[in-house]
């Protein structure tokens, strides 16, 4: 062996935190497979580690505070700490850089989509322990790279940026306009995905439904065959694939276009999922216009009903906004009545938060923040009931359950979602003791199970 090749055992250890949305971990995940590639051993936790690196997020006043508050204990803990994620595109006061100003001893400060000047940092603190003709990356899918998810379900991102300003957000700030990914690129890494034994792939993006918009509908090629860069194309492709390896397709962050009705059938079909997240943010038209929302609370209504007679079994999550700026208690009152009709499955709610930069805290008539929770509460309360009513239906029905968790293979029971479930955004189904003793549940699989109760947020189900 070549003595001037550090051995694998003594490799530099890099310790790796990841903060944020589905998109921030798609960028660790690039970052750890280019660690692993060139040699670095990578772990969870700060123990070990010759530096760590703190992928942040910058969105809302509480994930600023957890960045900050993470980069604080690798700085207490390790001492080298390298910064990247949307964070490290804030600017604090007087201009200079936020992390920099609360945390000048960190290594490095990076914004997103920055995998090349992360591996900079770590090469400047933390040299390269071997030569690249001899890197392997274990554990990883091929071209789809390191994971940090649990194996059998992955995220997939399929562009990166924003074309819309809407006031009460930062992110095209930090990720910049769309940049939609070359389509043979997002399919060859799905087909790594499916090839390694992913089961549900997730699409995510800032705005998937505007896949391609950017370069015009270009047309790409995949496996020597011309295919046009956007989403129904894209999604026809993938369900086809993820068909010949019995597995999942999941759309998230959709905008309510016209276009998004062409993939209803793809839904009806079975060829992908029939779940749409989608991001209303409000319901009341004037609300929607402070926000600078791409489309009108009537237009969404009308086009929910129109989903829902092309694909009667779609399920539609969705995030709202209470207590905008401006929000009077009319428009509120029209939020709630938007709920209660359109009868929307999953919702989550958050009650608005000036975030540094954003355009709306120039709007005036900015709410107490008593009365902003409290209108949280009040749409909190109104949305649970609608969807604890909606799964009270599913009761008595037999359903495919993807399994994410089975203690000694089943034999007391599991975890794991329906097509109506994404993973740590929606509820669990609760998989009672099978009914044969010689049924068996692996995480990663699927199995039929039939509903028996729904409990809060969750369903109960008796696998056969």
């Amino acid at each position: 062996m070549n003595a001037s090749i550090t051995p694998a055992a003594r490799a530099p250890k890099v310790g790796f935190v990841s903060l944020g949305c589905p998109k921030a971990l798609t960028d660790s995940e690039l970052i750890l497979t280019q660690l692993s590639a060139e040699g670095y051993q990578t772990s969870k936790t700060f123990e070990g580690a010759d530096l760590v690196i703190v992928n942040t997020c910058g969105f809302i006043d509480d994930a600023v505070k957890e960045s900050l508050d993470t980069i604080g204990e690798a700085l207490a803990e390790n001492g080298k700490v390298i910064v990247t994620g949307c964070l490290g595109a804030k600017t604090g006061e007087g201009g200079g850089n936020l992390v920099r100003q609360m945390h000048p001893s960190v290594l490095a400060v990076t914004g997103p989509q920055a995998t090349q000047e992360v591996m900079d940092a770590v090469h400047a603190n933390l040299p390269k322990p071997h030569d690249p003709f001899i890197d392997l990356v274990p554990n990883a899918f091929g071209v789809a790279g390191i994971k940090l998810t649990p194996r059998h379900y992955a995220y997939l991102k399929i562009s990166e940026g924003c074309n819309h300003r809407c006031t009460f957000c930062i992110i095209p700030s930090m990720r910049g306009d769309l940049v939609s990914r070359p389509i043979g690129d997002v399919l060859n890494e799905a087909q790594a995905l499916f090839a390694g034994g992913v089961k549900e792939l997730l699409v995510i993006s800032q705005d998937t439904s505007a896949y391609g918009v950017d370069v015009k509908y270009r047309m790409g090629f995949w496996n020597g065959k011309p295919i046009k860069t956007r989403l129904f194309e894209l999604a026809q492709a993938l369900g086809e694939m993820a068909q010949v390896h019995g597995a999942w397709v999941r759309l998230h962050y959709v905008y309510p276009y016209p276009s998004v009705d062409d993939i209803l059938p793809l839904m009806a079909s079975g060829l992908i999922l029939p779940y749409l997240d989608v991001p209303f943010q409000h319901s009341h038209p004037d609300v929607l216009k402070r926000m600078k929302r791409p489309a009108s609370g009537e237009k969404n209504m009308e086009r929910l009903l129109r989903w829902r007679e092309a694909c009667p079994d779609i399920v539609v999550r969705s995030t709202f906004i209470a207590g905008f700026p401006g929000e009077t208690e009319a428009e509120f009152e029209h939020l709630l009545d938007f709920i209660r009709e359109a009868q929307i499955d999953r919702t989550g709610c958050f009650a608005y938060s000036p975030v540094a930069g954003a355009a709306a805290n120039d709007i005036g008539g900015m709410l107490p923040e008593a009365l902003r929770e409290e209108r949280r509460a009040r749409f909190m309360a109104v949305a649970e009931a609608v969807s604890a009513a909606k799964l009270q239906k599913r009761v008595g029905a037999t359903m495919q359950i993807l399994v994410d968790s089975a203690p000694g293979q089943g034999k007391k029971g599991g975890v794991g979602r329906s097509y109506a479930d994404a993973p740590e955004i929606d509820g669990l189904v609760k998989l009672l003791p099978p009914e044969k003793i010689s049924k068996t549940l692996r995480v990663g699989e699927f199995t039929k199970a039939r509903i028996v109760a729904a409990q809060g947020h969750d369903l109960i189900a008796q696998p056969f």
